[in-house]
């Protein structure tokens, strides 16, 4: 019997799933021209392909892509998310990007690379990577 009734909750938890994803997948026309927002950390990349106001057409991060731990501050990480990011928005219709890059990560190149390669043109890169005025704070003199 308690088979039966798991077998039946389960059941209805994927058609939900699938009722949502068919709501999510739903046609967006975007402008031609739009920015490319990659937040390259020491933990993770984070890529956002928006219209000329800001708004998110597309994003992927390398957690999302189902990398995990120091693997997700890979370069291939970064590709692999790009690409993702990137057919969305073209499919879409984003055509040109102006790239931000913000953060000191390894996948900064590669993921500029990668939204190029498919198909989407990349007419600028501009490092948004804030600079510390005067640094952090330094730690507590050290008592002996």
């Amino acid at each position: 019997m308690a088979k039966a009734t798991t077998k039946g909750s389960a059941k209805g938890a994927k058609g939900g799933k699938a009722a949502k994803a068919a709501a999510k997948k739903r046609k967006v026309n975007v402008d031609s021209v739009g920015e490319a927002h990659i937040t390259a950390s020491f933990n993770n990349i984070i890529i956002s392909l928006t219209n000329k106001k800001g708004d998110v057409v597309s994003w992927a991060s390398a957690g999302k892509m189902g990398f995990r731990g120091s693997k997700k501050n890979t370069p291939y990480a970064a590709q692999v998310a790009a690409e993702e990011c990137s057919r969305t928005a073209h499919d879409a219709g984003l055509r040109k990007v102006k790239v931000y890059v913000k953060g000191p990560g390894n996948g900064r190149e590669s993921a500029i690379r990668a939204v190029h390669n498919s198909g989407i043109e990349v007419t600028e890169i501009i490092d948004v990577t804030p600079q510390p005025h005067n640094g952090c704070r330094p730690p507590k003199r050290r008592r002996v």
